[in-house]
């Protein structure tokens, strides 16, 4: 026969502050885990899936994802507007480019030049961000990559000739060496993907941290930032020093899979074309920068598949970027995250419905 607890008894201990923490900290871990694997199968799948046309394809959706990661950190994080990623993607690739046909440097020496360089080049292009908002700095940025785009017309991109430019006159043009584990395609895209998990997990790393404490005290409105501690000049400063490097690995991986760039890629339409993918793909998960590499690239290579003119795809995104402003702000992660969300709510009551009847019968019987 069960007796009731006595009165004077201990009473079980309470959870303790540090117990919300420890469980938040685990679901962090847990999530970091899940995109990695996520990422290896991705890895593990596509070269064994697609044809070669694909295989570059998607390779190239890759690179760019790495990019449009940075563009959702400062657009997700604070709320600003960059309309110069995509000229930071082209700046990186110049770098790596250049490094690896006049130095012979190796491909991740050069890929780190260019994200350090796009990084440096990013916090210039952050400086108008301390003094202006909304429409006036996304008109700044996109002069910067106007001006990127005429420079760039009128120089080109480094191929394999000497001095400065690095630009070969009257003869055969050379590709960027790829790193000696990564010659074939299949597994350059595998070597792609892994950076692509490097870059995501230092964008989590910063979310979870002060500077994503401090970004988000920003974004709230920085009168209270300013109250609660918060150097805006530094964090600012920083958020676009890591969107810009996440810019210039991006193009040297991008330089890397294609083996040159060309100048007419790198438009300022370009640039507008990222951030609304950004947006349409969805700026609040790690899930979205993929997301927007694969529309970027994987819809109008799909088009052309099918013998379509892969232009009509800015008709679809167009309509994709409404209909994410006005009843989809989380984007096509988001609503795909809500989905798996939905069906593991309608999965998990059956699976417990047994468990209460249970209980209740072993209980019963206790107290009998």
């Amino acid at each position: 026969m069960n007796h009731p607890p006595s009165p004077l008894a201990p009473a079980a201990p309470a959870p303790g502050p540090w117990h919300g923490l420890h469980q938040a900290r685990r679901q962090v871990r847990h999530a970091w885990l899940g995109m990695l694997v996520f990422l290896g199968l991705l890895a593990l799948a596509l070269p064994w899936l697609a044809n070669a046309y694909w295989i570059k394809s998607l390779t190239s959706a890759l690179a760019l994802a790495v990019a449009v990661a940075g563009l959702a950190l400062l657009y997700g994080q604070l709320g600003l507007v960059n309309l110069c990623q995509h000229a930071l993607l082209g700046a990186g690739g110049w770098v790596a480019l250049r490094l690896s046909h006049g130095w012979a440097l190796p491909f991740e020496l050069c890929v780190l030049a260019a994200g350090l360089t796009s990084c440096l080049v990013g916090m210039l292009a952050g400086l108008p961000a301390l003094r202006l908002k909304g429409l006036y700095l996304a008109l700044v940025t996109l002069m910067m990559a106007g001006a990127f785009q005429v420079l760039v017309s009128a120089t080109g991109f480094p191929d394999g000739g000497a001095g400065w430019l690095g630009r070969v006159v009257g003869s055969e043009r050379l590709l960027i060496a790829r790193p000696a584990t990564a010659t074939s395609d299949g597994a350059y895209l595998r070597y792609v993907v892994f950076w692509l998990a490097l870059v995501l997990s230092l964008i989590e790393l910063h979310r979870h941290s002060r500077a994503g404490r401090s970004w988000a005290l920003i974004r709230r409105g920085e009168a209270a930032a300013t109250a609660a501690g918060v150097n805006i000049l530094l964090y600012q400063t920083w958020a676009f020093g890591l969107a810009g490097f996440c810019a210039g690995v991006g193009g040297a991986l991008l330089a890397g899979a294609v083996g040159q760039l060309d100048g007419r890629a790198f438009g300022a339409a370009d640039s507008v074309m990222m951030l609304a993918l950004t947006v349409v793909g969805g700026a609040y998960h790690w899930l979205g920068a993929i997301v927007s590499g694969l529309l970027m690239r994987a819809v109008p290579s799909l088009l052309s598949d099918y013998g379509v003119n892969g232009f009509l795809a800015d008709i679809f995104f167009g309509a994709a970027l409404l209909h994410a402003l006005i009843t989809a702000p989380q984007g096509i992660a988001g609503q795909l995250l809500g989905l798996c969300s939905l069906l593991r709510q309608r999965l998990l009551p059956a699976r417990n419905r047994t468990t209460p009847a249970s209980l209740q019968s072993t209980t019963g019987e206790a107290h009998a």
